[in-house]
């Protein structure tokens, strides 16, 4: 089957509006002859004279006239494709986002993010769902709008990422604790009974691998999936919670953190998407919204 030259559309189009081969050449600036062979080639793949001479010009035929409405429809369809996209009007947008998200981002960003896009977009609506991996088939699907965490050696090189805060780990303990008493050493906190967040169960992190360089070992009683119920245990027991501090501010309310008493590094919290939605101006000022969120957040969260 032989491919149409869509580029006879628009000859069409303009040759039905205006009804004459030399009018319709000196509007796309083309030489009659030129206008002529192109007429030959329309009539020739739609199978019909077109436009037909009746005295001293040309007439529609009724297949023409059918076509005339749907060309320039089609048309102006395809110029409106082909054209920068509008500027964004944020107060008639009508739309669902969905952000992936790790545990104790809605609790601290959650609300300030709602804010915001409230007040520049009532339309729109925020869906989150859980992390519960770093597979990245579902922003390549285009199930999720943007994702959130810790880029790792299994994130997909394709995706697009920005740095939102920097984090780092802290200890945590409920009100009273004997930790929260005396001087805090490496040993003392290893010697704990502690919980752990472990999406997979591996024991292994960077802090196993710093208290490790100490010849130390944390006791690990309980491994859970999300920061959440860590702090929930720590809340109501003697186990110690090791949480990052940014991410779980709102979350640590009423309980007593320390910085941990060996050397830890600070790590970033990204958020991704896939590179299609990249030029998309809505999800553009999402990224945005999110990006002023987290950053206004991290300046006002205690040190």
């Amino acid at each position: 089957m032989t491919t149409p030259d869509l580029n006879l559309l628009l000859t069409l189009d303009v040759l039905l509006a205006e009804g004459s081969v030399a009018r319709a050449a000196q509007r796309l600036q083309l030489s009659p002859s030129a206008m002529s062979r192109a007429l030959a080639r329309l009539r020739a793949s739609t199978g019909d004279p077109l436009l037909v001479r009746a005295g001293r010009g040309l007439v529609p035929t009724p297949r023409a006239l059918q076509l005339r409405e749907q060309v320039s429809q089609l048309v102006q369809d395809a110029q409106a494709a082909l054209r920068p996209q509008e500027q964004l009007d944020l107060g008639r947008l009508r739309r669902r986002f969905t952000l992936r998200t790790s545990d104790g981002f809605v609790e601290n960003f959650g609300a300030s993010l709602l804010a915001r896009i409230a007040a520049q977009a009532p339309g729109v609506q925020l869906r989150f769902v859980t992390k519960t991996d770093k597979d990245s088939r579902l922003l390549r699907e285009g199930s999720i709008d943007l994702d959130t965490g810790v880029i790792g050696a299994g994130t997909s090189p394709e995706l697009h990422a920005r740095v939102l805060f920097h984090d780092r780990f802290i200890g945590v303990v409920r009100p009273g604790h004997p930790l929260c008493q005396g001087e805090l050493s490496a040993a003392r906190y290893a010697a704990g009974r502690h919980v752990l967040v472990s999406r997979t169960g591996e024991e292994r992190g960077p802090l196993a691998e710093a208290l490790a360089a100490l010849g130390l070992q944390r006791e690990i009683v309980c491994l859970v999936g999300g920061f959440s119920a860590a702090l929930a245990l720590a809340r109501t027991s003697e186990l110690i919670a090791s949480v990052p501090q940014r991410h779980t501010a709102n979350l640590r309310d009423g309980l007593h953190s320390f910085a941990l008493p060996f050397a830890t590094s600070e790590f970033p919290v990204s958020m991704l998407w896939h590179p299609r939605m990249d030029a998309d101006p809505a999800q553009r000022w999402l990224r945005d919204c999110v990006r002023q969120v987290c950053a206004a957040v991290d300046q006002n969260s205690p040190s």
